[in-house]
């Protein structure tokens, strides 16, 4: 007889901790067509916009060691609180920053919240491998993971029909170019003040609901996983011992490295769809609507992979898939007009079981008590997020590639992304069966 995916005495617990991946999920995307609008409002390159990205999963990189470190010595329930606090002390920082009007403050304040989520990731990911049989781990995973595009979807949005349409520095002329860039210093600051106030408000709005889980979690009692109690009753490895078993497993090692390319051809994608717009010709509100598109598709997509994967290998359908978005993503190169732009969004239905696949095929093997330290490395591979991005901006600022629009080009670095993941599907597949096999 199968095992349930979600045992009945971890319901509650499965569910209040899903709710964390849409919190998450509105942070990522509510931010991505930010680096956009601050381009045009604080007019910055579009490299130095991307700072937003390198500010936001920069955060990541920074905590999220600490955060699995701060783990091993206390508890889940813990860490997840310590991550919904800093969460809300970064979103309430938007105040003063929209106040003081600085480009560097809002960084800092993105940089605070993603402490908040490097905690919330590193905690809730390996939380629900951990809620039940552990040969239904990555679909469970899969199956939390699907509501972070919830949170997603509702980030973007908000950025589509709240924040994107009311700022004054996108109004455009008949021919359909922005006017901001045209107007005197002190218009511009009338304008800049309204603009930095909408940029501002939904992220205060997210503070106080992060704040109200808080309480609900604070209020709920969680149970103790196998790790946990390991640790209690044995005392848990030392540091280098996990380490050096995350070193020689060569599936988790390549994992992380995978994992990394991940994320940056997520946000490369995510981020960028504006721009790619922007070249034909489309406004900022206009072109956000192709990522809420983009997202339904992966939300789609995402609920379809995790039910097919009770039938078929995850290994092979992230090669599957892998291979599906790298085509999808050529054709955004090569195509230069609306079909290519379609391809650029049909990208994100390829994408969707990446990451938690990806996660969970590389801590498959990892044993209980090495699982935190090991999904704190897989959470700081979302600094491939913060590294790419800035790239990427470079090239678009170029403005064109031996004859081709750079804004196309530029997505080579995605390309290159899918790729690597199609790799390390093959990998994960043989390797799998030497293991079987001997």
């Amino acid at each position: 007889m199968p095992k349930k995916l979600v045992e009945k005495k971890y319901l509650v617990t499965f569910i209040l901790i899903t709710t964390l991946f849409a919190l998450w999920g509105f942070a990522n995307d509510i931010t991505n067509p930010m680096v956009a609008a601050f381009q045009t409002v604080m007019e910055l390159s579009a490299a130095k916009a991307s700072l937003v990205q390198f500010a936001f999963y920069g955060g990541y990189a920074t905590m999220a060691i600490p955060a699995a470190l701060f783990i091993r010595k206390y508890s889940y329930k813990s860490a997840i609180l310590l991550g919904l606090g800093l969460y809300a002390v970064g979103a309430f920082l938007f105040i003063p920053a929209a106040a003081y009007q600085e480009f560097s403050f809002f960084c800092v304040s993105l940089y605070i919240l993603t402490f908040g989520l490097a905690f919330l990731e590193t905690t809730a990911n390996p939380f629900i491998l951990s809620l039940g049989d552990k040969s239904s781990s990555t679909r469970r995973l899969n199956l939390a993971q699907a509501f972070n595009p919830m949170g997603s979807l509702c980030g973007m949005a908000v950025a589509s029909f709240v924040v994107l349409p009311q700022l004054w520095s996108d109004r455009r002329d008949a021919a359909g170019q922005i006017i901001f860039p045209l107007l005197s210093e002190s218009e511009k600051a009338d304008i800049r003040l309204h603009d930095l106030a909408v940029i501002r408000n939904p992220y205060v709005a997210i503070g106080l609901v992060v704040v109200l889980v808080f309480i609900v979690i604070a209020l709920t009692k969680m149970p103790k996983t196998q790790a946990e109690e390991e640790r209690s009753s044995e005392g848990a490895h030392s540091a280098k011992t996990t380490l050096l078993n995350l070193w020689h497993n060569k599936i988790y090692r390549e994992g992380v490295l995978t994992q990394l390319f991940y994320v940056a051809a997520q946000i490369m994608t995510w981020t960028f769809i504006i721009q790619y717009a922007d070249n034909l010709g489309i406004n900022k509100a206009t072109a956000q609507v192709y990522n809420i598109v983009a997202m339904g598709l992966f939300l789609t997509s995402r609920f379809t992979s995790t039910m097919l994967m009770k039938y078929l290998d995850s290994r092979k359908m992230l090669t599957i898939f892998g291979i599906c978005a790298g085509l999808c993503t050529l054709g955004a190169i090569c195509i230069v007009g609306k079909a290519g732009l379609y391809c650029l969004v049909a990208v994100s239905f390829f994408m969707s079981l990446m990451f938690p696949t990806i996660y969970g095929i590389a801590l498959e093997d990892v044993d209980s008590q090495d699982t935190t330290l090991g999904a704190s490395f897989l959470v700081m591979a979302i600094v491939g997020g913060a590294l790419m991005p800035p790239l990427q901006g470079a090239i678009i600022d170029l403005g064109s590639v031996w004859g081709h629009p750079a804004v196309n080009f530029s997505f080579v670095l995605p390309l290159f992304c899918f790729i690597v993941i199609s790799i390390y599907g093959v990998r994960a597949r043989k390797l799998m069966k030497k293991c079987v096999s001997l």
